[in-house]
């Protein structure tokens, strides 16, 4: 499949504040020069449109707001001392966005051995040192994946590895020592994946000049399919800084990011049961068997695309254009939740309900929603109900039906109030299926709904099943 090259850039940017907004005493301070350069940010970091860059007042506000939202700064929508500080940062030159967060469509490798070549060398390391900041750059993120990495030395690698300077043959330059440091391509066919760094920066192993491993394991991150965080502490934060090499390790955020993408490391060797339970970040407490027959899953929803299956406390992702199934620890996505009873994707707002016992979190994308989790009840259920089996979203009828023991409830979306006449009893209204309903999910135009290992394909329009299934033949077993 071809992706559209994405380059994603390190960049040390002058620049200061933007044209147009609502003057106080400290905009006025600031020049023509800084007001175009703040135009150039906004376009380049912030999607602002030639449009809106032309107009005053609300268009540029927004934009100022976002950046100042990004970064955690007071959002004022105006210009401050504080807001001109970041904008003069260092920092890489791809767009600002949510958290950490994957590129257009998800490009991912679409398998787990990864090749890549180093083409050639910086002057300013030996090559020994060049090929250790690599290799140890690549093995920040194959530790918390199955990912593995393959060094070519000659041929074609998915990651193509160059110290170039100037233009050098793909429509990015660089610009000299001091501007843009190296540039990524997302994964993908023709040139995805490959990374380039600027032979006119100083190449270093340590805090003076440029940090090669710092800078390597960032853009690998983008040659994986990750985009940017905003979380300060995060390796693909979007402003460079040095920070202490010595045993480094990902921080939580991006760790979260990749494992969302390629799911947890697996390892196979034996170890001794510690005296004690030690908790483990990067892979399931308890490996599954995703093809067992008797396999039941806890809640299951679509999400952007793709399906995810909740056992436990791990889920699978199945993406309805790749053929592989990925499992995901939890809580190393979500840190607050431990498993899931039931989960249902609202598509008109773009967000995930996700329910544990008598409360439930809003997620978009792999990022809660803040002022979660709340509780059951501000659907409007009593106080009898105290945890939800299944739920289900009908978009023709923009309704969110709740499955709790042998009956179940219509949510009205548009009233945000419970129908009338609820709950009704299931075994009446979804004739086939039994009392009970434990996952619910809707694709193709079908209902799926399980009770333990038995799921029904069930056409809601006509109230009939039409096959009896094994919930495990989803995640690629027959």
């Amino acid at each position: 499949m071809n992706y559209v090259k994405i380059p994603v850039l390190f960049v040390s940017l002058n620049l200061a504040v933007c044209l147009a907004l609502p003057l106080s005493s400290e905009t006025k301070r600031f020049s023509e020069k800084d007001w175009n350069q703040c135009r150039k940010y906004l376009k380049t970091f912030y999607n602002m449109t030639e449009t809106i860059s032309k107009k005053s007042g609300n268009g540029l506000t927004k934009k100022i707001r976002e950046m100042q939202e990004f970064f955690g700064l007071q959002v004022t929508g105006s210009l401050n001392r504080q807001t001109m500080a970041v904008m003069n940062e260092a920092r890489c030159g791809v767009p600002d966005v949510e958290q950490y967060t994957f590129f257009p469509r998800q490009p991912r490798w679409p398998r787990n051995r990864i090749t890549y070549r180093i083409v050639n060398y910086t002057p300013d390391l030996k090559k020994r040192e060049v090929d250790t900041a690599i290799s140890f750059a690549f093995k920040v993120w194959s530790d918390v994946t199955p990912l593995t990495f393959v060094r070519f030395y000659s041929g074609k690698a998915d990651i193509m590895i160059l110290f170039t300077r100037a233009s050098h043959g793909d429509f990015n330059p660089f610009d000299g020592q001091g501007g843009i440091l190296a540039h990524a391509y997302a994964p993908g066919l023709n040139g995805g994946g490959d990374t380039h760094f600027d032979d006119d920066e100083r190449w270093t192993l340590s805090r003076d000049g440029v940090n090669l491993f710092l800078v390597a394991a960032h853009e690998f991150g983008h040659a994986l399919g990750l985009g940017h965080s905003k979380d300060k502490s995060a390796l693909m934060f979007p402003i460079y800084s040095y920070v202490n090499t010595n045993g480094f390790r990902l921080s939580d955020d991006d760790v979260r990011g990749i494992q969302a993408l390629y799911g947890a490391r697996q390892d196979p060797r034996p170890h001794p049961r510690p005296t004690q339970p030690q908790p483990n970040l990067h892979q399931p407490t308890k490996t599954l068997d995703k093809c067992n027959p008797q396999l039941s899953f806890d809640a299951v929803t679509s999400s952007r695309g793709e399906i995810w299956f909740f056992k436990n406390g791990i889920f699978w992702r199945k993406h309805s254009r790749r053929p592989d199934v990925t499992s995901v620890l939890i809580n190393n996505i979500f840190p607050n939740i431990q498993s899931v009873d039931a989960a249902v994707e609202f598509k008109n707002k773009d967000v995930i309900a996700l329910f544990k016992g008598s409360k439930y979190w809003l997620i978009r994308g792999f990022r809660t929603l803040k002022g979660y989790p709340r509780s059951i009840r501000s659907f409007g259920f009593p106080k009898s109900v105290t945890h939800i089996d299944a739920a289900l979203y009908i978009k023709k009828r923009r309704k969110v039906l709740f499955f709790v023991g042998a009956d179940y409830w219509s949510y009205n979306l548009m009233r945000k109030q419970m129908d009338r006449g609820y709950p009704r009893t299931i075994g009446d209204d979804f004739p086939g299926i039994g009392n009970k309903v434990e996952s619910a999910f809707q694709n193709s135009g079908y209902l799926y709904l399980s009770n333990g290992a038995t799921q029904y394909e069930y056409d809601y329009r006509n109230k009939r099943v039409i096959r009896v299934l094994k919930p495990y033949g989803w995640l690629n077993c027959y």
